[in-house]
């Protein structure tokens, strides 16, 4: 019986003209445009610089500041008045102010002041730039520090060299940590909606009374609403994976079985959920609105843009039951870090009982009338 309703299914299916597109574009849109706009990495601030000492050395840092391509120099201010009107006018997002004697008290003391000025109505931006504008200048005075030790006439100065050393993304690339969870964003969308609209879009047609008269129990009925969307999340997951290897050469750094395995189970979970909502909605406007409200506090919850050590502590407790935190941390261990099943087995009895769950709910709730 499961083999002609799941030929139904899949007719269905391939019968949608807009389906299998969507199920291709998507994938593609996602993995070749997302990871470049979901990206937290500032660059192309723009600078103001009140210079004044104009000596050689404030010259030579400011050309090492411009020169770092986070900063635009969008003009030389003659005070720090005129960079202030700069910046409350948005036409500077940073201030960098050289106090006059810069170089002298360089050279004669070691030591000299610089003010940095940052707009910071985007928390994150003034941040970001504030210590991008900071390193800078800790860089370019370890660069004056080891020209003065190669000089006969300086005394030898102690120093301290850092060299950090990154695990896992020794570049920082921020692609790097958003490919692998847009993925899972990607399977929780397809995967989620998909089932949603299923069983109320038959509700709508009438097709579901034919349904009821069969002999088919719930659970196989259920079960073959589930294998198609199982079979598609997980094609999806194969065109990203291509996609991840060829675009931007990631590759996981552990077993592709251990990916497939656990994007198996998180597929049960967001189908399922998607059935329990289909059941209990009555037009597809209400399974589409509940569907996306659900998706917005999976997302926004999981870790993918913001971590969750940094949330509150409430916050943190109702991520334990966020199934998309769980295939969120799965996905970054085995492409960054090369885990194993052994190294996955909180998440994976997570995600184990939420499929188990939320699937048992849909047979359940399926109302079924011989």
């Amino acid at each position: 019986m499961i083999k002609f309703l799941l030929e139904k299914e899949f007719k269905q299916i391939l019968r949608n003209s807009f389906l299998p597109r969507m199920i291709i574009a998507m994938p593609l849109m996602m993995m070749l445009v997302f990871p470049w706009a979901a990206n937290q990495e500032i660059k192309n601030l723009r600078l103001s610089v009140v210079d004044n000492d104009h000596s050689v050395y404030s010259e030579r840092l400011i050309q090492k500041v411009t020169a770092s391509g986070y900063f635009n120099l969008t003009n030389v201010s003659a005070s720090n008045e005129e960079a202030l009107q700069s910046l409350e006018s948005d036409k500077a997002d940073i201030i960098l102010e050289l106090p006059p004697n810069f170089e002298k008290h360089l050279i004669k003391e070691g030591v000299t002041n610089v003010m940095i000025s940052a707009n910071a109505v985007n928390g994150m931006k003034g941040g970001l730039g504030t210590a991008y504008l900071s390193a800078i200048l800790q860089d370019y005075a370890t660069e004056i520090r080891d020209e003065w030790k190669q000089s006969p006439l300086m005394a030898t100065l102690p120093v301290i060299n850092i060299v950090p050393q990154n695990r896992f993304n020794p570049h920082l690339d921020y692609k790097v940590f958003m490919v692998p969870a847009i993925m899972v964003t990607l399977l929780t969308m397809l995967c989620g909606f998909l089932p949603a609209l299923n069983i109320v879009g038959e509700k709508e047609t009438g097709t579901i009374e034919q349904m009821n008269v069969t002999p088919v129990n719930k659970l196989t009925f259920i079960l073959a609403k589930l294998i198609p969307y199982w079979t598609v999340g997980l094609l999806a997951l194969t065109l990203c994976i291509t996609l991840a290897a060829t675009v931007y050469g990631l590759v996981p750094a552990g077993r592709l079985v251990t990916l497939y395995f656990f994007a198996s189970l998180y597929i049960l979970v967001v189908s399922g959920l998607g059935l329990v909502i289909s059941n209990y909605s009555n037009t597809m406007q209400q399974a589409m609105f509940v569907m996306f409200f659900f998706i917005m506090i999976f997302i926004l919850m999981s870790g993918l843009f913001t971590p969750i050590s940094s949330m509150p502590q409430w916050a943190e407790t109702i991520t334990t039951f966020n199934p998309l935190k769980y295939f969120i941390q799965v996905m970054r261990m085995v492409y960054l870090k090369g885990s194993g099943i052994a190294d996955l087995t909180m998440q994976m009895v997570a995600l184990g009982c939420f499929a188990v769950f939320f699937n048992g709910w849909a047979v359940i709730s399926y109302r079924k009338n011989n």
